[in-house]
């Protein structure tokens, strides 16, 4: 048989439909033959598909590729690797699994587990029966997804992407399926899909909330892990990939995964341009640390049976074992050109192509990691630094993962922000875990850790060459995500309630700085134990100030800003029910936390001193009389260095002006007793008070004006409720 035709650009990798047919390249470098396996329906066969083998030419630089005529959009196919079967140095080739193209666009099936979907021999258990694995003939083909062929084309006229200055960006961290499942006003065909999230109803309340970008978790193709499929559970956040280009079909409307993968991926840029249209950036949450592969033993999908030594970290002993710094079985060896250029594709399509706005980084110090461990002049972290794809989206690292040295906030470079863990932490304790602790007698800390949060988090971020370059923006503060407790449960349980994941309650973290304010759980009965739900709700109140009115990116998690609970969980990943979806029927203490919500975001997006991309430099700006920003003590004294050390310092007042005189004064008491605060002078004579955590509900701001509270004077006293915060402007 004559060898297939030279594909037009044989460095492409992936299958591309060109005129006549298709160009197809996929790299393993290690192995002797790889073959194109063109998949058709056949009845009478045992799982019901014939292929259609073609040697690929190769390998070129590690590159196997053929043009193939003929080929259209739908077709189905997948790969068969010959070569050494020597798992002691990290090679695995089998023949007989078909494996996942790393570079399809769409996907379609799913992985059943069991003898197929390993390259090995297992036992019942899935391990390995004896001390050396050995080879397993048994054919993969109908128990793996299938790679499918598509057209990239998509005929809507072109959107504008949003740009939203970093200044001004809110970002809102949503689940696709979880944020629309329960929504009104989104038809029952649409909830939970791409269709859904685009919905004119999901829009409405993401717009009138005041957010102006939405982070995806995890849209790649995924699948479950075993030990959850085992469980009749599954992998609901989406963490585990099995392809960085193709989107995952299970949040397609049904009519879209009837139709196919092609339908899926036009549903998924349909959802990205009315988003657009909106005014509304779209972020994805990106998982290129590791794959859905597992462990040095686990399943054969993909990059295992291809290149397993130049895709996989390994730990360099012998017989050869994954090293894993990400604690999922594997981690991808970022260290390997060949595995950085597969993100970076991955990125530039789904900007280029799918039109997204940017990404935020999975475990991002894994993608940061050569042989000396992670540095911030990794060519990982060059290239997205200086692609000109990638130019002008937004880009945030999770900066830490599980390995040697795993723990770098703000040690990531420009233009990347980072989630910031520290800001988390202090504003959790000074609300929360503090007063649980005073409430008992027992001493807490100091403004100096919250003040340094509110500030930006200059000790994280303001470390650059020159000093300072990343500005605030670069701290994207929060305070819940999708991983932990929820705003609710941080203010209504002391522990985990993890049972239903069926780990018996061992998984999730156990370091959650909350308080139940006396009461494990929902309050049964309010007549009893009457103050509870009021300082929990002010609690809400006070996180969800802080959050929003501090200096950096602040990231809501869904469903935050109505008070949804996950009823004590802090790891739902694999709860895809009530759990985890978002609950729009509201109480009216809920109501009254979404109008607040709406109020601080307002407040933030139309007040100049409550938005910055600099750090504060605590003097004059431009020539202004005023400096950017002043701390006072509460009786309106500056602090010093013993008040700014003082644990039992629990009250502060931030004022934050900008050269043209606008002001912002943050007043808080983190004390359990009525504090008297002498409010701090700023640029003008008086203070107008805009926001007070007591308030169930803006409106009271009203009841402010009419007993004469609403414009005091710098210098005026007043008193703070215990555990509140005011916010004044000029």
């Amino acid at each position: 048989m004559s060898a297939p035709p030279v594909p037009r650009a044989p460095h492409r990798l992936g299958v591309h439909l060109v005129d006549g047919g298709a160009d197809v390249a996929v790299l393993a470098s290690h192995a002797d033959a790889v073959e194109l396996c063109l998949l058709h329906p056949d009845p009478s066969s045992s799982d019901g598909w014939a292929e259609r083998r073609i040697a690929l030419r190769g390998p070129q630089h590690g590159v196997w590729h053929a043009h193939v005529p003929g080929v259209e959009a739908g077709q189905r196919y997948g790969f068969r690797a010959h070569g050494r079967w020597d798992p002691a140095a990290g090679l695995r080739y089998n023949p007989a699994k078909l494996l996942v193209d790393p570079y399809a666009r769409g996907l379609t099936g799913e992985v059943v587990l069991g003898q197929a979907v390993h390259g090995h021999r297992v036992d019942e258990h899935g391990g390995s029966p004896g001390s050396t694995p050995e080879l397993d003939p048994t054919d993969s083909r109908g128990a793996v997804p299938h790679s499918v062929v598509v057209d990239d084309r998509f005929d809507a006229p072109p959107v504008p992407r949003p740009q939203v200055a970093w200044e001004d960006t809110v970002i809102y961290e949503a689940h696709v399926r979880g944020l629309t499942m329960r929504l009104p006003g989104v038809p029952p065909e649409l909830r939970g899909t791409y269709a859904g999230l685009a919905h004119p109803a999901t829009i409405d309340h993401l717009r009138g909330l005041g957010v102006t970008t939405i982070e995806l978790l995890p849209i790649h193709a995924a699948a479950s892990e075993p030990h959850l499929v085992r469980r009749g559970l599954t992998n609901y956040w989406g963490y585990n990939t099995l392809g960085f280009f193709a989107p995952e079909p299970r949040y397609a409307t049904r009519a879209a995964q009837e139709a196919g993968p092609q339908a899926v991926l036009a549903e998924v840029k349909g959802m990205v341009h009315l988003l657009h249209q909106a005014g509304l950036e779209v972020l994805l949450d990106v998982v290129y640390n590791h794959t859905c592969e597992g462990g040095t033993d686990g399943l054969q999908l993909s990059w295992r049976g291809l290149d397993p030594t130049v895709y996989y970290l390994h730990d360099g002993g012998t017989p050869a074992r994954f090293a894993d710094v990400t604690g999922c079985g594997n981690s991808l060896d970022f260290r390997r050109p060949r595995v950085v250029q597969m993100a970076l594709d991955s990125l530039r399509y789904w900007v280029a192509d799918v039109g997204v706005d940017g990404f935020r980084f999975d475990l991002a110090v894994t993608l940061g990691r050569d042989d000396d461990g992670f540095t911030p002049h990794h060519p990982f972290l060059v290239a997205l630094q200086t692609d000109p794809v990638l130019a002008g989206t937004k880009l945030i690292a999770e900066p830490w993962d599980v390995g040697p040295g795993g723990w770098r906030t703000g040690a990531f470079p420009e233009p990347l922000g980072e989630w910031n863990d520290r800001f988390r932490n202090a504003v959790r304790s000074f609300w929360l875990a503090d007063p649980a602790q005073a409430a008992h007698g027992r001493p807490g800390h100091g403004v100096r850790d919250l003040a340094t949060r509110l500030a930006g988090s200059a000790d994280l971020f303001g470390y650059s060459d020159p000093p300072l370059m990343r500005g605030v923006v670069a701290s994207i503060n929060y305070v819940t995500a999708h991983d932990g407790f929820t705003l609710a449960d941080l203010v209504s349980y002391e522990h985990k309630r993890n049972e239903a994941n069926g780990e018996q309650n061992r998984d999730g973290t156990d370091d959650n700085r909350s308080w139940n304010h006396g009461v494990e759980g929902p309050v049964r009965d309010e007549v009893v134990v009457p103050e509870v739900m009021p300082l929990r709700r002010r609690s809400m109140r006070n996180l969800l100030g802080t959050l929003l009115l501090a200096a950096g990116t602040p990231m809501i998690t869904a469903g935050d800003e109505i008070g949804r609970t996950q009823r004590g969980n802090n790891n739902a990943y694999c709860l895809d029910d009530e759990t985890s979806w978002v609950d729009w029927e509201l109480e009216p203490w809920q109501r009254d936390l979404l109008a607040t919500t709406r109020h601080l975001l307002r407040l933030r997006s139309t007040h100049p001193a409550l938005r910055t991309s600099s750090f504060f430099r605590g003097q004059p700006r431009a020539g202004a009389p005023w400096p950017d920003l002043d701390w006072r003590l509460a009786d309106g004294g500056p602090f010093d260095h013993h008040t700014w050390h003082d644990a039992g310092v629990r009250t502060l007042q931030m004022v934050r002006s900008t050269p043209s005189g606008a002001s912002a004064l943050l007043v808080v008491n983190g004390t359990l007793d009525v504090a008297e605060v002498v409010l701090a002078r700023g640029p003008q004579e008086r203070w107008e008070l805009r926001w007070d955590s007591t308030w169930e509900h803006p409106e009271e701001q009203r009841s402010a004006a009419i007993n004469g509270v609403l414009h005091p004077a710098a210098g005026e006293r007043t008193a703070l409720d215990p555990l509140s915060m005011r916010v004044y402007t000029t």
